[in-house]
């Protein structure tokens, strides 16, 4: 068979350049290409079918002379100019491609699906003929008569289809179909560029198609009954789609299987979907085995940083969920929302997830990305996805306003996806309240003391000078700003003796209190009990790091090493004298100036660094730490 490929015929070439989604595609990758065939194949489920859709994805190899129409492509491509260096580069790697003996390819087979209605019929305007808007219409997809089922399908810009032709080195696809009636059909599509071809003008994309004049000035186009190679047959009903030169960073199985758990994962547990890669099944029952895998997976919680799925199937298997509502500007919508709280957790997302099952997006929660916890939020209803479902960019890899002309509804759904970060953001500071409870009533009078003694000072320095005119022929009255009246700290062993602050304009120098001396471990060893604002602590998931900052402290800044200890402050501010043990908390404790291991002896820290007057350290902790702990330090030098 010869002209197996048509393409439309223009007076002169007006863009040559690849079609900009080719590149969009190509860099979502194996992920990408993954997520568009099988959640085509879920929305083509037939109606009142009570098995899940089952996908076939093969990975292998097939002779050139085996696929149809190669040699026109050749052909084509050979004819082809660049205007631009991208241009020019990817023709000569299609060049470079095209003469391979072996073909590698990939192919997506569905079952207890629809498959593609009206091929026989051609092109038509018929919505009901999908053949004909699958196969020769861009940026349009099928709509059901059953509304219900429509606002449930994942599918909905119409330019996921291109998605198969990004992950050929050709930019080309094939397409088997067999229908309801067992109709066996083969059509394709390449992506190239404009160009010319034997004295003619012809546009960028070509099919795989047969053709028939139906008048002088009518051609109609008809698809090919599938007589081809068997990597080509079809003969069940359902979609297969088929793509020769398959790029080699998209023949990747075990990147596959990981893409088919990261988007699925709900629609799998769900027995909606199983998906068969060569001879791997992923279904409710074997997707544990894989998720739970680390030859696929980082399976230490604390180490997860973008793989989220084994968190999500934790979240999701393990956690019941709780009702979370979520406004636009005028109605509110309901969610299940399956949230875990682990301090163990370093980064904290939310899966966005369709009722068909296929994740939109992992999340970030406005200022809570590193917040410990992990959540899966599904709508309650279709109502609730429909709307999710207008919201989706066209790649279906997030939820987006931008791409909504109507600036009212881009400002409702605005108004929304800032919704769903503030609902959630409540969830978290409760789980993080719950988490962390406060040890009991703190006093706070010094610190009501010198807040109110700093505010006075502060009024004292910037308050001008007044004055006020009684009128004409009066005198002018002069205020003057007065030296307010700064409120004595009584001295707690003194009450009759009262202290005064010093003049604000003098440089403040820190004084660490001695404790006492100690002659018995190290010659002249003084312990000072560390004021409060020289010490930094922070938490990040597992770890905590402290920070001693002695450059305003005379009595230490010029030692070149110290030992630290500790003692745990109650509610009341009163410190619990040895009941904390630093061995049965910190698994190791690090000298960040060194790097090296310090040693902990007594309910010591030994030979922590100073380093320009600063010391820190690190301290990995225990799975039974309380992190709402609250301390005094002590120094030893």
């Amino acid at each position: 068979m010869s002209n197996l490929w048509k393409f439309s015929s223009i007076p002169c070439i007006e863009e040559s350049t690849f079609n900009k989604i080719l590149e969009r595609f190509y860099n979502f990758g194996i992920s990408g290409l993954v997520r568009e065939n099988i959640q085509n194949s879920l929305d083509g489920k037939i109606p009142g079918e009570t098995k899940p859709v089952v996908v076939t994805i093969k990975t292998g190899t097939i002779k050139k002379e085996n696929i149809p129409g190669l040699e026109e492509i050749k052909n084509r491509i050979n004819c082809l100019e660049g205007r631009n260096s991208y241009t020019k580069e990817t023709i000569q790697h299609m060049k470079n491609k095209m003469n391979d003996e072996i073909i590698n390819y990939i192919s997506f087979e569905d079952y207890n699906t629809k498959g593609l209605k009206g091929a026989k019929n051609g092109q038509s305007t018929n919505k009901e003929d999908t053949w004909s808007i699958y196969a020769y219409n861009k940026g349009v997809h099928t709509e059901e008569e059953d509304e219900t089922l429509e606002k449930s399908r994942g599918g909905s810009h119409g330019i996921g289809k291109i998605a198969s032709n990004a992950a050929s080195e050709l930019y080309m696809m094939y397409f088997a179909n067999c229908d309801e009636e067992g109709n066996k059909h083969l059509g394709g599509t390449v992506q190239l560029i404009e160009h010319k071809y034997e004295d003619n003008y012809y546009r960028s994309t070509g099919y795989f198609t047969d053709s028939k004049n139906i008048d002088s000035k009518t051609t109609k186009f008809y698809p090919y009954e599938n007589n081809f190679d068997k990597v080509f047959a079809k003969d069940t009903r359902g979609l297969k789609i088929i793509i020769p030169f398959l790029r080699d960073q998209f023949n990747k199985e075990d990147e596959i299987l990981k893409s088919v758990c990261d988007s699925f994962f709900i629609a799998i547990l769900q027995e909606k979907l199983e998906v068969i890669i060569n001879d791997k099944i992923i279904n409710s029952k074997t997707i544990k085995k894989y998720i739970t895998d680390k030859k696929y997976y980082i399976q230490k919680v604390e180490e997860v940083k973008d793989e989220f799925t084994p968190l999500y199937f934790d979240t999701y298997t393990k956690i019941k969920p709780k009702k979370l509502e979520i406004k636009d500007r005028s109605q509110s919508y309901n969610f299940n929302l399956y949230f875990n709280y682990d301090t163990k957790i370093p980064k904290g997302r939310v899966a966005i997830v369709r009722t068909i099952g296929m994740k939109i997006e992992d999340k970030k929660i406005k200022n809570n990305v590193k917040k410990p916890f992990n959540a899966v939020l599904i709508p309650e209803s279709i109502s609730e996805d429909a709307f999710l479902k207008s919201l989706e960019n066209e790649s279906h890899t997030e939820l987006s306003f931008e791409h909504i002309k109507d600036q009212n509804l881009q400002k409702n759904a605005k108004t929304f996806i800032n919704n769903i970060s503030k609902e959630i953001a409540k969830v978290i500071e409760e789980a993080i309240k719950n988490n962390n409870p406060t040890d009991g009533v703190m006093d706070t009078r010094d610190v009501l003391y010198e807040v109110q003694t700093q505010f006075k000072k502060d009024l004292l320095q910037s308050a001008p000078t007044v004055k006020l005119n009684k009128g004409k022929g009066k005198e002018e009255n002069t205020i003057v700003k007065v030296k307010p009246e700064i409120p004595k700290k009584k001295d707690p062993k003194d009450p009759q003796k009262d202290k005064t602050p010093k003049d604000p304009k003098e440089k403040k120098k820190r004084s660490a209190k001695k404790v006492k001396e100690k002659g018995e471990k190290k010659e002249n060893t003084i312990t000072y009990k560390a004021p409060a604002d020289i010490v930094e602590r922070v938490i990040i998931s597992n770890k905590e790091y402290v920070k001693f900052d002695f450059t305003d402290t005379d009595d230490l800044k010029k030692s070149k090493t110290c030992d630290i200890s500790l003692n745990v402050v109650d509610g009341m501010g009163q410190e619990c004298i040895g009941e904390f043990s630093m061995k049965d908390s910190y698994e190791y404790i690090l000298d960040k100036s060194t790097g090296d291991k310090l040693k902990i002896e007594e309910n010591l820290i030994k030979d922590v660094k100073i380093n320009k007057g600063v010391a820190k350290i690190e301290l990995k902790l225990k799975e039974q730490y309380n992190k709402a702990l609250k301390f005094v330090y002590y120094v030893e030098v």
